[in-house]
């Protein structure tokens, strides 16, 4: 039988040694390298965003809603255009603004303030569970936009674990609809719209370049409502309310996003976006711990069916 030989020089001596190498091997070791740290980035966004609701319920305590979602993005613009320019950090291609002014819309301005409006009269925990959507309305809207077609395995865990989701929150809410799950649903379109292509964009940068920029575009804004804001709403610096709107604009609206949208790059925006089936359930041990609420009966076996969900999802092509 004849060997593919490679050959090993040594001083004064030739020696011929079989080539062990398997082929393939290099590359599916990078391959799964590559995808275990997409998932571990999407999931420290995850956690990072099961803190929202809970740190807003915070703010809410000493603020009013459009001061907390005003200063958030004032603040979070300070560490992400620092490193811009520390950084000097190139303005984005023209052909990019659009999909950050999308960002700016959904995810720096559209999905903070619709949330904090509506959680001036829900819960933390109801408001959790209406978001858990999230991931079903980001994969449908990725599909639309990109292009994507995830397998029917991967639509049918989905949809099982949106019905879980939604199951959970019917019996929170009695199943009747009011002004705050409204504000949630508008919510989950336009935060959609913003994971999407903040995903798409950090293929072609840096996830924090995302966000930053998003924030940097959404500045004139944010300034403007911010100085409104406090000039018409009550303001009490407690201890919550200041750690509350500080958690959110570094926590929630930096290094969360800047962690997601790598993430979401790395293993591709529907897979990714399952995760977030975690949120709402981690978002309900916060609210016990930190504001208090009484975590719901059938939490745990909510939490397990969510678990089993994003298993098929991430065995499954996405």
């Amino acid at each position: 039988m004849k060997h593919n030989d490679s050959a090993i020089a040594t001083p004064g001596i030739a020696v011929s040694t079989p080539d062990l190498t398997v082929p393939g091997l290099p590359e599916a070791a990078a391959r799964g390298s590559h995808v275990g740290r997409g998932l571990l980035l999407a999931a420290l966004g995850v956690a990072a965003f099961s803190l929202t609701f809970p740190a807003t319920a915070w703010g809410l305590e000493g603020m009013g809603p459009w001061t907390v979602v005003m200063l958030r993005s004032v603040l979070a613009t300070v560490p992400a255009g620092a490193a811009l320019l520390v950084m000097r950090v190139r303005p984005p291609e023209r052909r990019h603004w659009a999909g950050i002014a999308v960002v700016a819309g959904g995810v720096v301005l559209g999905f903070p303030l619709l949330t904090t409006l509506a959680l001036e009269t829900s819960t933390t925990s109801h408001a959790a569970v209406v978001v858990g959507l999230l991931p079903l309305t980001t994969a449908a809207c990725s599909a639309v936009r990109t292009g994507a077609r995830p397998s029917r395995t991967f639509w049918i865990a989905s949809l099982v674990g949106a019905v879980i989701v939604i199951g959970f929150a019917v019996q929170q809410s009695g199943g009747v609809p009011n002004r705050s799950d409204l504000l949630l649903f508008a919510a989950l379109l336009v935060c959609a719209a913003g994971y999407t292509e903040g995903g798409r964009l950090a293929r072609h940068m840096p996830g924090w370049q995302v966000i930053g920029w998003a924030l940097v575009l959404a500045l004139p804004v944010t300034v403007a409502g911010a100085a409104l804001a406090l000039s018409t709403e009550p303001v009490a610096l407690t201890v919550h309310s200041v750690a509350g709107v500080l958690w959110l604009a570094v926590g929630s609206q930096f290094l969360g996003i800047v962690a997601w949208y790598r993430g979401m790059a790395e293993i591709g925006i529907s897979r990714a976006s399952q995760l977030q089936l975690a949120q709402p359930l981690l978002t309900l041990v916060w609210s016990v711990l930190l504001l208090g609420e009484r975590l719901p009966p059938a939490a745990p076996v909510a939490a397990l069916a969510v678990l089993v969900c994003i298993a098929v999802t991430q065995r499954s092509r996405g």
